[in-house]
């Protein structure tokens, strides 16, 4: 594991001139103890997350919460707005509170304060936000999981509003700028359903 002082620096909002102060602040510490004290708090970790997403990319800000979760082990499978003992993103989906937080490496949670019902507008709402990200739902939970490379074998023009790509590995892929189109046309299949959404392109793959 990297340096508790190195990941000080680096996240803390320490600097090298807070070197010694971090010593006699860690000293004695166990490394739950010291991690929990350099952990940034929420609100900044939100405010550099929505930096980072405005100014650079979506794809930038959740590197750098993927990064931050698995250097400072913020992995979390049981995240809760009740109980916040791990910094997550706050998320506005349809005017309701959400979170974003990693449970494990790779793997994305979306959960919500309030109970609320998975739909597929609002696993498409999540795929707008982060269209670099597979949205899907399991065991009555929402994830993500970061687009893998991807090799078109096939397309098929299903109607004028959506296609149907087959891809290498044996998944395949409905595309089309109708959500409402797209998911008529997928009930004619079965298997896991990822969701995502591009440059106002609906996608669907199916597993």
């Amino acid at each position: 594991m990297t340096d508790i002082k190195t990941l000080a620096l680096k996240y803390g909002g320490y600097t090298s001139l807070d070197r010694v102060y971090l010593d006699q602040l860690l000293a004695g510490k166990t490394e739950q103890e010291q991690l929990a004290l350099i952990t940034p708090p929420p609100s900044v970790v939100n405010a550099y997350f929505a930096e980072l997403y405005q100014k650079k990319s979506p794809e930038a800000a959740t590197d750098y919460f993927a990064e931050l979760s698995h250097e400072l082990n913020l992995y979390n499978a049981e995240p809760s707005f009740t109980f916040e003992n791990k910094p997550f993103i706050r998320l506005n989906l349809s005017g309701k509170s959400f979170g974003f937080c990693y449970e494990s490496k790779g793997l994305g949670r979306i959960f919500s304060e309030n109970e609320e019902v998975i739909s597929d507008d609002l696993l498409f709402e999540i795929a707008q936000i982060f269209p670099h990200q597979l949205v899907f739902e399991e065991s009555g939970n929402i994830y993500m999981k970061p687009v893998e490379d991807e090799e078109v074998v096939s397309v098929e023009s299903l109607t004028a509003l959506t296609d149907l790509e087959s891809f290498a590995d044996g998944r395949k892929r409905l595309k089309g700028y109708s959500q409402e189109d797209l998911l008529q046309e997928a009930v004619a299949f079965s298997g896991s359903r990822y969701f995502r959404s591009e440059n106002r392109t609906a996608m669907l793959y199916i597993d």
